[in-house]
């Protein structure tokens, strides 16, 4: 008695190939929150759907207006703003999401966001009002700063007396 193909080899998995399925998963996630493409696209790779079938989810998805890049970015930004991220972290997460370079620098750059006052913000809300007097606090305050995702130049206006 012969095994079906899908069964031949013991390493590869069965794909779900159908796009009604692939579309209706994207959508139960997109009933949560907002995605960017890439992301759906990962996340629908992770649960075994065929590339065709992901590929066809998300291009109907994105013609219907349920999945937009740019809406996704626009509320990511405003989201990590307010958690008082900086720039830096916050490109790097949207490129981690699969968002364009164009679309970035649309919704980062040029957003007009006053950085250095931010900076200043998060670290008045972390470490107080008075500015750091000894070397090694000023380090830690920087190395906050930095894993927050403020450049070099912001860092330092962060920290510099007013």
């Amino acid at each position: 008695m012969s095994k079906p193909d899908s069964l031949d080899d013991p390493d590869e998995k069965p794909r779900r190939a159908t796009v009604p399925s692939a579309r209706n998963q994207a959508m139960n996630w997109l009933a949560r929150r907002e995605y960017a493409q890439g992301e759906l696209r990962t996340r629908l790779a992770t649960r075994d759907f065929a590339p065709e079938a992901i590929e066809a989810a998300v291009a109907g998805l994105v013609a219907d207006g349920l999945v937009s890049d740019e809406r996704f970015a626009e509320g990511f930004v405003a989201s990590r703003v307010r958690n008082g991220k900086g720039p830096v972290r916050i490109r790097m997460e949207l490129k981690q999401r699969g968002v364009d370079t164009d679309t970035i620098h649309a919704y980062l750059d040029a957003a007009g966001f006053d950085w250095h006052s931010l900076a200043r913000e998060v670290r008045g809300r972390k470490f107080g009002e008075g500015q750091p007097k000894e070397f090694k606090e000023k380090a830690r305050q920087m190395r906050f700063l930095e894993y927050r995702g403020f450049t070099g130049e912001q860092i330092n206006a962060a920290l510099d007396e007013d």
